[in-house]
């Protein structure tokens, strides 16, 4: 079981990332929607990535905040950058994450950004390979972060000190 992280015990900031009218086609003409995807954030390891569709955007954004909420993960980092390189996948989007020398900055586009940067790196690069879907960017970044691990995580795993590890 995955221990889940209490939002209301952090203080996120939402973002929105993207705002879409989708239609649905019926016998009576056609059902207008929005879906909106959300990311929010604490600027300190904590982020979370949310869909919501409504027939409103007010709607809309409420229930994609909830589900951002609910999919909170927390993000481990040496100093201000990630511990190593990932590529996180999610359908037909690709994202290759790779850690930066202080000072560099989040050089990243569209959602990758917001996802890093509401996780609280300042120091990381990334690019955007395949789809360049903004929802799907977002959630394959959160994937690539979820399976980060530290060199401290990795010796415990293997029962090896960290020196063994790092060679």
């Amino acid at each position: 079981m995955r221990n889940t992280i209490d939002a209301s015990k952090l203080d996120l900031n939402e973002t929105i990332v993207n705002i879409r009218r989708v239609a649905k086609t019926v016998k009576g003409g056609r059902n207008m929607r929005f879906s909106v995807t959300i990311v929010v954030g604490d600027h300190e390891g904590h982020v979370g990535v949310g869909l919501g569709k409504a027939q409103e955007i007010p709607e809309a954004v409420r229930k994609a905040t909830e589900d951002a909420k609910k999919n909170l993960i927390y993000v481990p980092t040496v100093g201000t950058t990630i511990p190593h390189k990932i590529v996180g996948v999610f359908g037909a989007g690709r994202v290759l994450i790779m850690p930066a020398a202080a000072g560099t900055g989040v050089i990243a586009g569209s959602s990758v950004r917001t996802v890093l940067e509401s996780a609280g790196i300042q120091d990381v690069r990334a690019k955007s390979i395949g789809s360049n879907n903004t929802g799907n960017m977002a959630y394959a970044t959160i994937e690539g972060l979820k399976s980060l691990m530290t060199v401290e995580q990795v010796s415990k795993l293997r029962g090896k000190t960290k020196e063994e590890i790092l060679g």
